[in-house]
């Protein structure tokens, strides 16, 4: 009977120590997580992209959505505008990827646009965390609600040229339950926003 009570009173004590760990440390061990794998929800062939900035921040336009280029962490160098052959492009890292020629876009506001062309792969896809978070001593004393639950969302730009050269863009925000999973576009000071930008220019030569 003995040894029956210590398992159970270290059961308990097992369960306390993760239902603490997923409360006060739900994040952390969210984005742990999401490092081997998160939920697809939406993948959508990108028609056009276009931007509104100076240059080395600002709106980044995939279709419809708008995606901010002033929150980036870690700090990424970033330069978007054109090349000598106008071709509307993006270079980080001392590498340049061309969208395509120079357009214009429905969105009169902005600077700079374009169409994926023939033989390009570009793709928009969305995820979330596979594990959310309970928030239970959340409190918005503004409005009295708070989330229930919260959970990271992940915003990827996949773009493949003929030959060889591909782009991917990663955005991450906070998404929150209420009722309902809200905006997914939340934003959290050091956590939020472009976190990479990945420029391959050409496929690795086969072996000999």
């Amino acid at each position: 009977m003995r040894k029956v009570l210590i398992t159970l009173a270290i059961l308990v004590l097992f369960i306390v120590a993760v239902l603490a760990i997923w409360i006060f440390g739900g994040r952390q061990v969210s984005l742990f997580i999401d490092r081997f794998g998160t939920i697809e929800i939406a993948s959508t062939r990108i028609n056009s992209i276009a931007y509104e900035g100076g240059g080395t921040s600002g709106i980044l336009i995939v279709n419809d959505l708008r995606l901010s280029l002033n929150d980036i962490n870690p700090k990424i160098a970033l330069s978007i505008g054109s090349t000598k052959d106008d071709q509307f492009a993006l270079a980080s890292g001392g590498k340049v990827f061309a969208f395509g020629p120079l357009g214009s876009t429905a969105d009169t506001a902005a600077d700079l646009a374009a169409v994926p062309q023939a033989g390009d792969d570009a793709t928009f896809v969305t995820r979330h965390s596979a594990l959310s978070w309970p928030t239970p001593f959340d409190f918005n004393f503004m409005t009295g609600q708070s989330p229930s639950w919260k959970r990271h969302m992940y915003y990827q730009l996949r773009w493949k040229k003929p030959s060889g050269a591909t782009l991917e863009m990663l955005w991450r925000y906070e998404q929150y339950f209420y009722s309902s999973w809200g905006s997914g576009f939340m934003t959290r000071e050091g956590s939020t926003g472009l976190i990479r930008v990945d420029i391959q220019l050409r496929k690795p030569a086969a072996p000999k």
